[in-house]
């Protein structure tokens, strides 16, 4: 049977250190302020100077997976690129991220699922791989959320939580009969609450995408949230959707040495792992040092993870979650080779 396999993982974060004492100096906040309701300390932000992207993050943790996993960009059959904040309006980011690793005919794909993007790219990637449709898959999680957020008084229970940053990791198709690699995937959507987390403008139900007359600093161009809302579904959905990857996989919450979940609010993961009753050194977390980096969190958590010996190991076997803007939430279970 064909298993879809980890083999290299990379992340990247742009230079641009920013703590809570420096957003302190932009809008009405405080450390204690931010840390008590999120658990962050600090994100990185692009530099305000030049041009920097969601695939030029990417393509710089691209090269780290690909350099672990021991392949050049000319052996990948397919890439997935899972982003809220492409480059461009059009073409997406995996076109350009393809451009930029010196390919010009290896398909590419877009994925717009915002904090749950690695789960439904993992998916994607693996039914891509079982149906012989490719072989090699890279994919990506990037995102640059900083030149999008409303940076005054106005904006800040938004513009505190998210950073920049890219994940990748390289995913092959081994015929093995080992309970390995990707085995389950649950996803869902519910886009009636879609206006609970959301960036209206630019918009195409709009005669003009930029309606004339609207100052750039409209609110409706940046993103919003109703916290509590959010909060209030993480707890109830996340618990039930990882029963229901685990009941898929076959295996019981026992058997899982790690959870992996989206990095939005420590307090939501805390509360994810209570729910679970799982115990604190059982959940990874690393938002106090990144931020929500939506789709880019979970691949630089696991990248992180693996790198601090948390998991990784051959018959360990890790647990994702993540709920976000759509709304979508979802699981997957997985088993190292």
């Amino acid at each position: 049977m064909i298993k879809s396999i980890i083999r290299g993982t990379g992340k990247f974060v742009p230079p641009n250190l920013v703590t809570n004492k420096d957003l302190e100096k932009m809008m009405e906040t405080s450390d204690e302020w931010i840390q008590k309701r999120t658990g962050i300390k600090q994100r990185y932000w692009i530099e305000q100077e030049g041009v920097t992207g969601a695939s030029d993050l990417g393509f710089e943790a691209a090269k780290q997976a690909l350099d672990q996993a021991g392949w050049t960009a000319e052996d990948l059959d397919f890439i997935l690129f899972a982003t809220l904040s492409p480059d461009i309006m059009f073409p997406g980011c995996g076109c350009l991220l393809a451009a930029k690793l010196g390919l010009n005919s290896t398909p590419t794909l877009d994925i717009r699922q915002q904090c749950t993007g690695f789960l439904y790219g993992f998916a994607t990637a693996d039914a891509y791989i079982k149906t012989g449709l490719a072989k090699k898959v890279l994919l990506v999680g990037g995102e640059v959320h900083s030149s999008g957020l409303d940076k005054s008084t106005r904006g800040r229970d938004v513009t505190v939580i998210f950073g920049d940053g890219a994940g990748a990791v390289c995913i092959e198709g081994v015929d093995t009969q080992e309970s390995v690699g990707l085995l389950a995937s649950a996803l869902h959507t519910d886009g009636n609450f879609a206006e609970s987390l959301m960036a209206e403008l630019p918009a195409s139900r709009l005669p003009q995408r930029n309606p004339p007359g609207v100052p750039l600093d409209d609110p409706r161009y940046f993103p919003v949230m109703d916290g509590p809302s959010i909060f209030k579904k993480a707890v109830r959905l996340l618990p039930k959707v990882s029963h229901e990857a685990l009941a898929k996989a076959g295996i019981g919450l026992d058997q899982i040495d790690l959870v992996i979940p989206h990095q939005a609010n420590k307090r939501i993961n805390q509360a994810f792992g209570q729910f679970l009753k799982l115990p604190e050194d059982k959940i990874f977390h690393n938002i106090e040092k990144y931020g929500n980096t939506t789709a880019a969190s979970i691949p630089i958590a696991l990248n992180e993870a693996i790198e601090q010996g948390r998991i990784g190991k051959s018959g360990e076997t890790v647990l994702f979650a993540a709920l976000g803007a759509g709304l979508t939430w979802g699981a997957c279970v997985y088993r190292f080779l």
